[in-house]
């Protein structure tokens, strides 16, 4: 007990899982930790996803990845890294492969509330709870979610922000979703790669910064969420004025001016993929600029 007590507790609350669609793998985790994504989730495209936490061992990370890579399942590869182990009383974790099995433990040393939830392709667990209500509302969100697998993880850790997370507070978040070639210009694995290493709404906020990765790097719009440029030209100038891209009158025309500034824009903020040579604009990215000046749709 005195070795574990000397130790820092990574109080954590997180999902691994596997859409069996599109292949994705991902993990999900928050807690009263200083950047809990530098320790908590592994993942490797293809191969499988693990996230290790309370007393953690990071070397189950890269070690359960290379046992996953060489063809044992996900409970084999737990049975095999907590086999040996002498903290393994401490020490939680869950593992889903790129098969869908999942498979997750919860040492009885852990400080409570601790415990999991094993379902189809993921598992959620924590430990320094509020209470159970986390895990379930983890495990409800992301089963009752609609999306890709990037959109049903990020809903799990918010429903499990909600029902009260980690007893100590709020610090960091993070989340991983892995895809073949999914990266920045298919070069890399990295389909989202985002953490939030210390903030008073860690969750909130890697939902925020989530909204500016799609604007900027994924390519997933909904062909239905559209806006004519004639019927939001004055709400665009406007905005384009207060952010210092458009300099005439506000006439409520989209002409050439606006269309300039409006590009301007888009390009300076690294939205030049959402950009349309037609009479639309996109929803997400006519939100988006709004929201800059303070204004909600």
């Amino acid at each position: 007990m005195k070795k574990y007590m000397e130790k820092a507790i990574i109080a954590t609350y997180s999902i691994v899982a596997f859409d069996r669609e599109t292949g994705d793998l991902g993990v999900a985790v928050a807690s009263k930790f200083i950047a809990v994504g530098a320790f908590v989730p592994w993942v490797k495209a293809k191969v499988g996803a693990i996230a290790t936490q309370a007393l953690a061992n990071p070397s189950f990370g890269p070690r359960g990845i290379e046992l996953l890579e060489k063809g044992y399942s996900a409970k084999k590869v737990l049975e095999m890294l907590l086999s040996d182990d002498p903290m393994r009383d401490y020490r939680q974790v869950g593992i889903v492969d790129a098969q869908g099995e999942a498979a997750a433990f919860t040492g009885r040393e852990c400080y409570s509330y601790a415990g999991h939830i094993v379902g189809d392709a993921y598992a959620v667990q924590g430990n320094i709870l509020t209470g159970p209500e986390v895990l379930e509302a983890m495990a409800k969100a992301f089963e009752t979610s609609s999306g890709e697998l990037v959109d049903k993880l990020l809903n799990a850790l918010e429903a499990g922000d909600k029902a009260g997370g980690d007893r100590r507070g709020k610090q960091s978040a993070a989340i991983i979703v892995l895809r073949e070639k999914g990266g920045y210009l298919g070069l890399t694995d990295r389909y989202v790669d985002l953490r939030v290493d210390d903030h008073p709404e860690p969750v909130k906020e890697l939902r925020r910064l989530f909204e500016i990765w799609e604007l900027t790097l994924l390519s997933r719009e909904d062909p239905r969420d559209i806006v004519r440029k004639s019927s939001v030209a004055r709400e665009i100038q406007e905005a384009l004025k207060i952010l210092g891209y458009y300099k005439k009158d506000i006439t409520g025309v989209w002409d050439e001016e606006t269309e300039k500034a409006f590009t301007d824009w888009a390009y300076i903020n690294n939205f030049e993929n959402k950009l349309r040579s037609d009479e639309y604009i996109w929803g997400s990215i006519y939100r988006f600029l709004l929201k800059q000046v303070g204004k909600q749709v």
